[in-house]
């Protein structure tokens, strides 16, 4: 006897093309709509490596579309999981159309919200030394006067510390803030 299951599954990585568009249906179900490329790099058969991108149209519904709508923006990193679905319509002048597009039911942001602000902006600003070549003469010389080797904490050093301590605890929290789990919403 022949097996009658079937599997209707699509799993995707990609980055977004376009900002998410937020709709409502006349009955009031929310509907998001979006675009994911995803990229794909291979040799050919002359040895050029090449790359091509693949451009899929992303449906959410609900929850999770007014979700997409408040999180995601043109660029960031996410998994997308759902099934494929075809439809047709026909235009006002009387063509045939017809598209395919992966419904979602789970996403996931790949990507941090500071990293992919940081990718946005282009503008990459190396970290400033952190002391300035006079400040670390003072700052080895004061270590070199220190008994047996021992270093002396400075303001700065203090300072410095605090500052580090500080910066943990707000990525930390940071985090904690982004992390978005969608099965532990009640949708």
């Amino acid at each position: 006897m022949a097996s009658r299951a079937s599997l209707n599954k699509v799993l995707l990585i990609g980055n977004l093309t376009r900002d998410p568009e937020l709709r409502y249906t006349p009955s009031g179900a929310a509907v998001c709509t979006f675009s994911v490329a995803t990229n794909r790099t291979y040799v050919s058969a002359d040895g050029t490596k090449k790359e091509e991108a693949e451009f899929i149209r992303i449906v959410s519904w609900n929850k999770l579309a007014e979700l997409c709508s408040q999180l995601l923006a043109k660029g960031r990193k996410v998994y997308v999981e759902g099934r494929l679905q075809t439809r047709s319509w026909e235009t006002p002048d009387g063509q045939s159309k017809q598209t395919t597009e992966v419904v979602i039911d789970d996403m996931r942001i790949l990507d941090s919200k500071r990293s992919f602000e940081e990718g946005q902006s282009g503008d990459y600003q190396a970290d400033e030394p952190k002391n300035k070549p006079e400040e670390q003469a003072r700052v080895e010389e004061e270590e070199k006067e220190s008994p047996k080797g021992e270093k002396k904490e400075t303001k700065k050093t203090k300072d410095n510390k605090k500052s580090k301590e500080g910066d943990k605890k707000e990525e930390l929290n940071n985090k904690e803030e982004e992390k978005v789990d969608l099965d532990d919403l009640p949708f």
